[in-house]
């Protein structure tokens, strides 16, 4: 079986950026690891060292979530935010922030789930408060990190499935 396939990412408008992504599971499988906190912790575990120590997710209209990875050095990376809209199994969306407030403000996030055929497509269409905040978010390995982690989900969706 073929995992997945590399992100895709878009740009519609000047404070926005479009992450698209296949997976091999049906969309309940994928929505379940974007909202249920022990799958979320298996592949949202962080990358080179770096440990998932606090994961919470409250998937309801008004439900927070936290999220914080301690690198090896010791450091702290958090984020938190409040689910905005929630319909089970299509549509996830939230505002969230940063601790360390690198994307200059608060960023809405939508996460769309649509399947064909056994295979879902995540659309992650993520609204930053300026463009100079979604191009300081462009600048960083951002692509990279969801990638690693999205093939981390690959696995668990696997795993899901057997």
């Amino acid at each position: 079986m073929t995992f997945g396939g590399p992100l895709t990412i878009t740009l519609p408008a000047d404070n926005q950026i479009v992450i698209t992504r296949q997976f091999d599971a049906p969309r309940h499988l994928v929505f379940a690891c974007y909202t249920q906190p022990a799958l979320i912790r298996r592949w949202l575990n962080g990358a080179e060292g770096w440990i998932m120590t606090v994961c919470e997710f409250d998937a309801r209209v008004g439900g927070k979530y936290r999220y914080e990875w301690k690198a090896p050095s010791g450091y702290v990376m958090g984020m938190g935010g409040v689910v905005t809209a929630i319909e089970p199994v299509s549509h996830v969306a939230s505002a969230e922030l940063f601790d360390d407030d690198w994307t200059g403000g608060e960023t809405v996030s939508t996460l769309d789930f649509d399947e064909e055929s056994g295979r879902t497509t995540l659309v992650n269409t993520i609204t930053y408060s300026s463009k100079e905040a979604r191009d300081g978010a462009l600048a960083t390995p951002m692509a990279e990190g969801m990638e690693f982690g999205y093939k981390k989900l690959d696995q668990v969706l696997a795993e899901q499935q057997r």
